[in-house]
């Protein structure tokens, strides 16, 4: 099976990032993104804190995220590490759900069709997932850059109530991963379980079509105790990953 690739270092998320104004280049094999004199490196893999110190050579400040967790001298923590829920889709997907969450499943299935979504779903996705963000206070990437995600990456899906789009979820695909990007539902969208069967039918299409790891993102028990639930149900693993460190060369 192919390795897991974190988004943040994929060609798709260099190609969203140039075009929003970033400068873009590979350091040592690790996808970097400057503004000014700040290096940003995030989920980067395979090296150690000798090989993470190496990326900072350069007359700027270099801020790194490994996907898994490495200390040292030289590398100062900055925020405490995040935990990411990563399903692997292979086999029965549903064999590893909790019984709660297959049961949920299986009884909103009953009711509720999805259907793929295009660019008029990404416009509509992007303006109620910004009110719903500033309404729960998360923070997230800009709405301009699921703007400049190339189409051809982007595969959307979306419920109607009544003609009306009520609910939606945006995934970016990336060789043989994918990560869940943006997501949103309507009160009677919750209130029937339609993301459960909108990402059941997300991930059935992205098995179909080669992809063998879903990043459902990071996962906070305490802030978000409810979607963490909600990921982790799937039977996704969860993942550690380092603390995001300001490194010096």
């Amino acid at each position: 099976m192919d390795a897991f690739l974190p988004f943040q270092q994929s060609p798709v998320y260099a190609a969203a990032a140039s075009a929003l104004g970033a400068r873009v280049r590979m350091v040592d094999g690790a996808l970097a993104v400057e503004r000014g004199r700040l290096r940003l490196i995030s989920r980067v893999t395979g090296l150690d804190r000798m090989g993470l110190r190496r990326l900072a050579r350069w007359p700027g400040l270099t801020v790194v995220t490994p996907e898994v967790p490495v200390a040292g001298f030289g590398l100062v923590p900055l925020v405490t590490p995040l935990h990411h829920a990563v399903w692997r889709l292979e086999g029965d997907l549903r064999s590893g759900m909790t019984a709660k969450w297959r049961n949920r499943l299986v009884s909103a299935e009953a009711s509720v069709r999805v259907r793929r979504g295009d660019a008029r779903t990404l416009d509509h996705l992007i303006r109620e997932e910004a009110t719903q963000r500033r309404a729960r206070r998360y923070r997230a990437l800009p709405e301009g850059f699921a703007r400049a995600l190339d189409p051809d990456a982007l595969r959307l899906w979306e419920w109607r109530e009544g003609g009306t789009m009520a609910a939606a979820m945006a995934f970016v695909v990336h060789g043989s991963s994918a990560t869940y990007h943006l997501g949103w539902a309507s009160a009677a969208a919750r209130a029937v379980g339609v993301h459960g069967v909108m990402l059941m039918r997300a991930a059935e299409g992205l098995r179909a079509e080669g992809v063998r790891w879903l990043d459902l993102g990071s996962v906070d028990t305490e802030a978000a105790p409810g979607l963490a639930r909600f990921k982790l149900g799937t039977g996704a693993d969860l993942r550690r990953l380092g603390a995001t460190c300001l490194v010096l060369p």
